[in-house]
């Protein structure tokens, strides 16, 4: 299907990804870098629901001000793009990005151990969706994925998590799409009873409205 804009979505929303990352020295300097997401990698939300995220979805966003941070507080900031400190960059991969780690900041730096020591190795972003394709699979379970997103912050995390909100959101948009195909399951059903096999295309037609709604 198409991109559809997604303006319901318009809300912060968190992800675990599968992030691939590691520390190291630079002319004196501690860094953090790798991968902050991987393209085309399917992120299971929930039974019957699952995103990935297209190549070029950060290319709108990656001008604007971006924060690194740890298990998405706020107040744990360890590198910033318009500081200098956070340089993020899409490639064929994903989403690539390097932060200068703070040598003052215990924050920072203790941060930077536990993913050296390998007790930190995973990664979440904030973000919001503004342009996404919906696919409903054979099988009844719905696949999204984003084409254009406004990202906010990477985050260093200890347990990633989707937030409650964001998971009920995408279920009630789930729920919807199936309540609109049985709908026009029904009206293409009351067509042959009414009509016979061959008067099915008022049915069909709505079974492709609903289906190019969603």
């Amino acid at each position: 299907m198409e991109g559809i804009k997604r303006d319901e979505m318009q809300l912060r929303q968190l992800r675990p990804i599968n992030g691939q990352y590691q520390t190291r020295e630079e002319a004196g300097n501690l860094v953090i870098e790798g991968y902050f997401a991987v393209f085309d990698s399917t992120y299971d939300l929930a039974p019957g629901m699952s995103e990935s995220i297209a190549p070029g979805a950060f290319a709108s966003s990656l001008a604007g001000d971006i924060r690194a941070l740890v298990n998405h507080d706020s107040t744990l900031v360890v590198g910033r793009t318009t500081a200098g400190t956070l340089e993020l960059r899409e490639d064929s991969t994903g989403l690539w990005g390097r932060i200068e780690i703070n040598p003052k900041d215990t924050d920072a730096t203790n941060a930077y151990a536990r993913v050296e020591r390998g007790d930190v190795t995973q990664c979440s972003i904030g973000f919001e969706i503004i342009r996404e394709d919906t696919e409903i699979r054979e099988d009844g379970s719905v696949h999204w994925t984003i084409r254009e997103l406004k990202l906010w912050e990477v985050s260093i995390c200890t347990f990633p998590a989707y937030r409650e909100t964001n998971v009920s959101a995408r279920s009630k948009e789930r729920e919807e799409i199936m309540q609109r195909r049985q709908q026009a399951w029904r009206e293409k059903m009351k067509g042959v009873l009414k009509h016979g096999i061959e008067s099915t295309d008022a049915g069909e037609a709505a079974e492709d409205e609903a289906a190019g709604s969603e």
